[in-house]
C-alpha cells in the first residue's frame, strides 16, 4: 500500500489501515481519514487555527491519543478538522496545528457517527516501505 489509507469492516466496528512515508505523513493521513469517515470533504467555511500537543507511551498509544483528541473536537466541540499540519512527532509526543470549522447542519452532511477510538488490535510503527498503522473505531 502506498501513502494513504483504506477502511475495512470489522465486526460491529470500523477499521482503518494507514500508510505513510514517514511519521508526520502517517499521523496526517490518520487524522484526514477520521474526518473523511465522519463527513465528506467540502470547501471549508470560516476556520480557526488550534494548536494541540498529544503524548503517548509508544507509537500505538500516541496514535490512539491523537485520534481521540481529534474525535473529541467533533463530539465535544462540534468542530470539523479541515486541515492538519504536523509540527513535531516523536514516539511519545505529537504537536500539530489544526484548521477547524464549526459544524453547520445546513452545510455539512454527517456520514458516520464515531463513538470511540479503541486499543483493540491497534498497530503503529515502521514497515518495509515507510510507516503503517491499523486502528479500530467503535461506531
Amino acid at each position: 500500500m502506498t501513502r494513504g489509507y483504506r477502511f475495512f469492516d470489522h465486526t460491529a466496528d470500523f477499521g482503518l489501515e494507514i500508510c505513510g512515508d514517514d511519521t508526520p505523513s502517517l499521523f496526517y493521513e490518520a487524522g484526514t481519514a477520521l474526518f473523511d469517515l465522519i463527513t465528506p470533504p467540502a470547501a471549508p467555511g470560516r476556520c480557526i487555527r488550534r494548536h494541540i500537543d498529544i503524548s503517548g507511551q509508544d507509537w500505538a498509544d500516541l496514535m490512539v491519543n491523537w485520534l481521540r483528541e481529534l474525535l473529541y473536537l467533533w463530539n465535544g466541540e462540534s468542530q470539523l478538522v479541515r486541515g492538519i499540519e504536523i509540527t513535531t512527532v516523536e514516539e511519545t509526543r505529537l504537536a500539530a496545528v489544526l484548521s477547524c470549522e464549526t459544524y453547520d447542519p445546513d452545510r455539512h452532511e454527517i456520514r458516520n457517527e464515531i463513538k470511540a477510538v479503541t486499543y483493540h488490535q491497534i498497530e503503529a510503527g515502521p514497515c518495509e516501505d515507510g510507516w503503517r498503522a491499523r486502528v479500530i473505531f467503535d461506531i
